[in-house]
């Protein structure tokens, strides 16, 4: 049994349909990375997996559980949790507070503010700024180190590179070797496709809502994922 499965996913908002059929299994302790120009569905694709977009209860299944008609808070509980893209950190509560918030679900694990700020030195620096002070990176730091506070089964990371200079990028996934090293499974969303095979155990192409490409990046050529990302 899967940790996450969808099955036969079709979302949208209103009559605008963004995803087609998607089927997909994400293992426990697994990377698996979702890449795809804009417009392929991809931050849909979390959105539905995370309940701001509903499905059929057995659509999506979370540990062997139907949760595609739960609401988002109620899959926090169970151990989902997405960073969303554009970080939306709360701009007037400090760094600490930000990450307090992230606890709210009470899950236990490793995760505690303590072990994010040695995941992310930079903020234990700046624990008690207001988030709208900092800077893209360290908003990017903040949001994923709340989003680890409810010590997810499943982290979700929409678009972690998203408006970032490729120095900053580095250093925020210099964190991901201990991400998953505490045997947190992440569902990534890039459109780097780099820094997405170099972390990805599977990787999923999507193009105009609908998987085109899947499989280890050891397994597929570079020039299969050129055709199936641009869709020639």
């Amino acid at each position: 049994m899967s940790l996450l499965e969808l099955n036969d996913v079709s979302t949208g908002y209103g009559h605008f349909q963004a995803l087609f059929n998607i089927n997909l299994r994400i293992e426990e302790g697994e990377t698996h990375a979702v890449i795809g120009a804009n417009g392929a569905g991809k931050s849909t694709l979390l959105r539905t997996i995370c309940g701001l977009l509903r499905t059929e209860a057995e659509k999506v299944r979370f540990d062997g559980r139907p949760v595609g008609q739960l609401p988002p808070n109620k899959r926090v509980g169970l151990g989902i949790s997405y960073v969303p893209e554009g970080r939306w950190v709360f701009p007037s509560l400090t760094v600490a507070e930000n990450l307090m918030v992230g606890a709210h679900s009470r899950r236990t694990g490793m995760w505690t503010m303590d072990k994010v700020y040695e995941l992310f030195p930079l903020l234990s620096r700046l624990r008690q700024r207001q988030a709208f002070s900092l800077s893209g990176g360290e908003q990017q730091a903040l949001a994923i180190g709340r989003g680890l506070m409810s010590n997810p089964r499943l982290l979700l990371l929409d678009e972690v590179s998203l408006g970032l200079a490729p120095v900053v990028v580095e250093k925020i996934y210099e964190a991901m070797p201990a991400i998953i090293k505490s045997g947190t499974t992440v569902l990534l969303v890039e459109q780097d496709v780099g820094q997405a095979i170099r972390f990805a155990d599977r990787i999923t192409c999507m193009l105009e809502g609908r998987q085109v490409l899947e499989g280890s990046p050891k397994e597929i050529s570079n020039e299969e994922i050129f055709a199936a990302y641009f869709g020639v």
